[in-house]
């Protein structure tokens, strides 16, 4: 069966952006950017990947999962298709369904949903964000990789988001990244088998 994967970059106060969703602060040191490049090339947008001269397979995922909220900086500036790569759901009650046909926009509840994704042939599926969309999941997450950035935000979007529901991970492996002071770090989470 295939695994649903939180992959997203955090600060150390756990915060995937700022307040008003912008992610930019985060930077994208060269060594993290082979890093991606190396490990998870599917996870960079078609037009970087397009940019960089990117043409690895991917490697991990063939699905991406997001939230309007996600999917909205792309829709900001004129992009309907931002993973082109990859198969692409966006889970939203309000966006059109009809907004590019290389995206599926999903009204129903995510949960069961997921579940029946995770049953169909193919490699792993990356949640790509947000917190509120990752909170709203979090059952059926089987593993955590969290980009840890050296940096404290004080304030903005959360790593997940909802009620407090304390849930032990188990750590599968932690990758520093160079001297970029970011440490990649794999949990299985408590969705997963041990």
């Amino acid at each position: 069966m295939r695994k649903l994967i939180y992959y997203v970059a955090a600060t150390v106060d756990g915060f995937i952006a700022a307040p008003d969703g912008d992610f930019a602060f985060f930077g994208l040191p060269d060594e993290l950017l082979a890093f991606i490049a190396e490990r998870y090339p599917e996870t960079l947008p078609t037009a970087f990947r397009d940019q960089l001269g990117i043409t690895a397979p991917n490697q991990v995922f063939d699905t991406v999962v997001m939230g309007r909220g996600t999917y909205e900086p792309a829709l900001e500036v004129g992009v309907t298709s931002p993973y082109a790569h990859l198969e692409q759901f966006v889970f939203s009650r309000t966006l059109d369904p009809a907004i590019d046909p290389a995206v599926t926009v999903v009204a129903d509840d995510p949960v069961p949903y997921l579940r029946e994704l995770k049953q169909r042939p193919g490699k792993d599926i990356w949640l790509c964000g947000g917190g509120a969309f990752a909170g709203a999941v979090r059952s059926e997450i089987d593993e955590y990789v969290i980009k840890l950035n050296p940096l404290l935000a004080g304030q903005g979007i959360p790593l997940t988001a909802g009620p407090f529901d304390p849930a032990r991970l188990a750590l599968i492996d932690a990758t520093p990244v160079g001297d970029s002071g970011v440490i990649v770090l794999r949990y299985r989470g408590n969705n997963a088998g041990a």
